[in-house]
C-alpha cells in the first residue's frame, strides 16, 4: 500500500462520515476545492442517493 492510497482512504472515510469538501481539501492540502471534489465526490455512491431521491420527489407522479 502506498502513502497516496492511505490519503485516499482517509479522504473517503471523512466524506462518508459527513465532512464537507472544504474540510477534506484542508486536511489533504489541495490547492483548490475542485481537485478535491473531482476526486472524492464519486467514490461513495450512497452519498448520491438522497439528492436523486429529492429530485425524483419533485416530479409529479401520475395517480394510479
Amino acid at each position: 500500500m502506498r502513502l497516496h492510497d492511505l490519503r485516499h482512504c482517509a479522504a473517503t472515510y471523512l466524506r462518508h462520515g459527513g465532512a464537507d469538501m472544504k474540510e477534506i481539501q484542508e486536511v489533504l492540502g489541495h490547492s483548490t476545492i475542485g481537485l478535491t471534489s473531482d476526486t472524492y465526490t464519486s467514490v461513495i455512491l450512497e452519498l448520491r442517493r438522497p439528492n436523486a431521491d429529492a429530485a425524483a420527489n419533485l416530479i409529479l407522479r401520475k395517480a394510479v
